[in-house]
């Protein structure tokens, strides 16, 4: 069984930066790729950014491209969010996920995910 577990998440103003980390515990943990996703209230959950855990190729949503920075460590187990010059539509509950088979945007795709964090950007 992987657990995913977040972290970093808070109240930022407009502007301001955080970093989100994602710890990875399991017996086998060995994922394809990792991927935040993003929840406002009332709306779908959302991909943010994801990583192949083998090579590190990266994909960003539109909405985080040249703001967001997702990294790696795999001798941690560890996914790391950079968020700079958050905007207050940033706001939204932060997930993390893993997905053993493939690198999608589709939340279907991902076979495990941690309780998320909160992320509140002020104006």
């Amino acid at each position: 069984q992987v657990q995913l577990v977040e972290s970093g998440g808070g109240l930022v103003q407009a502007g301001g930066s955080l970093r989100l980390s994602c710890a990875a515990s399991g017996r086998t943990f060995s994922p394809y790729v990792m991927g935040w996703f993003r929840q406002a209230p009332g709306k779908e959950r959302m991909f943010v950014a994801s990583i192949r855990w083998s090579g590190g190729v990266t994909e960003y949503a539109d909405s985080g491209k040249g703001r967001f920075t997702i990294s790696r460590d795999n001798a941690k187990n560890t996914v790391y969010l950079q968020m700079n010059s958050l905007k207050p539509e940033d706001t939204a509950v932060y997930y993390c996920a893993a997905s053993s088979t493939i690198a999608t945007m589709r939340t279907t795709t991902y076979d495990y995910w941690g309780q998320g964090t909160q992320v509140t950007v002020s104006s």
